[in-house]
């Protein structure tokens, strides 16, 4: 009776410890600023998962009493450290009194630790577009989304040189607003579709927003405003042209040599983008299948070893463990110094990928979204059924597997309408 009472009662303990919400003081010593000095933050802890909260304080890292939790009495960078402490004692106490209050009202166990952040830390009056989408930033960089962080960054930035002012509303960003962005974007020579990814980055921000309560959903602007685009240039090549590239005759030690094998490896690996071939390790090698989840969705990817695959990628595994990287894309441990690898050796394999096209004879503009291009297109021309192709792409919708189909060379559209020859 007392072991099972016991039992419970550890039970008990264990789902408290797990559904326990913190707020700690902390120096983010991974965000140090050029003058040396850290930021202040506030460490929120919520369903075993923890987030950052700016404090806008600053101090160097030798001056913070980790033990303490504040910042030393030697620190001279203010004229009152005990100011300073009491300042952020309160703000702590007012954080901890907005998640009792949460709790109080049973809506704390509901909230995720992005939701929750935004209670405790949404304005009273506005919020700045801009700082919101800072925060998110922050937020994808923490969770080590370095490439959504890097297009959110971008568009921000866009957005900036156009705004002039430092100051954004989420109200301010009317349908009217759009259209003046979208007649700015396009005198300057650029793309539709590079205003599209640019809308549709704002439009995830502003959703965001509704979704977190830092913005009433009666401001919208995008029921009214439809984002553009429109299709992009012919990707893919033929099976003749990817033979020509498997033939091309390379020395290892040509600096051609690894882009050409990177090429033929994502086109029989299904398509794989760049990034994705660049993480691959050793043991995502089972039982004689690649398994691996995409960078960019998450998705669960399998794919076949076949013998083609298996003889250009043999060389890459020689002599190598089973945590290292197969292909010697990622140079170093730091996993923001990776993401950097991996966009500085793409940009040397476009680079790479041209020369092959001058040597192979093809006319066609080659970039590293060729191969899945030219993989999608060459198993529609064999009559592999949608449905698994668009399984194999990874695609959730049928409606983007489409848009592979619609953009058929025009050569093989014709084939197709050959066959309604009696």
């Amino acid at each position: 009776m007392i072991l099972n009472f016991e039992c419970k009662l550890s039970a008990n303990f264990s789902y408290l410890q797990f559904m326990k919400t913190n707020i700690t003081l902390s120096v983010d010593t991974r965000r140090k600023r050029k003058d040396g000095m850290c930021p202040i933050i506030f460490r929120l802890s919520h369903h075993r998962k923890t987030i950052a909260i700016a404090t806008g304080l600053a101090v160097p890292p030798e001056y913070w009493n980790q033990k303490n939790r504040e910042v030393k009495r030697t620190y001279n960078g203010v004229s009152s450290v005990a100011r300073l402490n009491n300042l952020l004692v309160k703000k702590k106490t007012e954080l901890r009194d907005g998640i009792n209050e949460l709790e109080e009202n049973g809506q704390l166990k509901g909230l995720s630790i992005t939701e929750l952040k935004y209670r405790l830390t949404k304005p009273t009056i506005t919020i700045s577009f801009f700082d919101f989408t800072e925060q998110l930033i922050s937020e994808m960089e923490e969770a080590n989304r370095f490439g959504n962080a890097k297009a959110y960054r971008c568009a921000l930035g866009a957005l900036k040189n156009f705004n002039k002012k430092e100051f954004l509303r989420f109200e301010e960003m009317t349908y009217t607003y759009l259209k003046r962005f979208e007649t700015a974007h396009l005198k300057k020579g650029n793309s539709i579709n590079g205003l599209s990814m640019y809308m549709r980055t704002f439009r995830a921000i502003y959703n965001k927003a509704i979704h977190q309560g830092a913005v009433s959903a009666d401001s919208y602007p995008f029921k009214k405003y439809k984002i553009k685009s429109e299709p992009t240039a012919k990707r893919a090549i033929s099976k003749d042209k990817i033979k020509r590239i498997l033939d091309l005759k390379l020395d290892y030690a040509s600096p051609l040599f690894n882009a050409r094998n990177y090429f033929l490896c994502s086109y029989l690996m299904n398509g794989i983008s760049f990034i994705d071939m660049a993480f691959l390790k050793v043991d995502n090698i089972i039982d004689g299948r690649i398994q691996y989840r995409r960078q960019k969705t998450a998705r669960h990817y399998d794919i076949k070893v076949t013998p083609q695959l298996s003889s250009i990628m043999d060389y890459y595994l020689i002599g190598k463990d089973k945590t290292a990287h197969i292909f010697p894309i990622i140079k170093r441990k730091d996993l923001q110094d990776q993401f950097n690898d991996v966009q500085w050796e793409r940009k040397r394999y476009n680079k790479r990928l041209k020369e092959i096209a001058l040597l192979c004879d093809i006319e066609e503009n080659l970039t590293s979204y060729v191969s899945r291009h030219s993989m999608a297109t060459n198993l529609i021309l064999n009559d592999v059924p949608i449905n698994a192709l668009s399984k194999m792409l990874g695609h959730s919708k049928l409606q983007t597997t489409e848009i592979y189909i619609k953009n058929l060379p025009t050569h093989i559209m014709d084939e197709y309408q050959e066959r309604l020859e009696i």
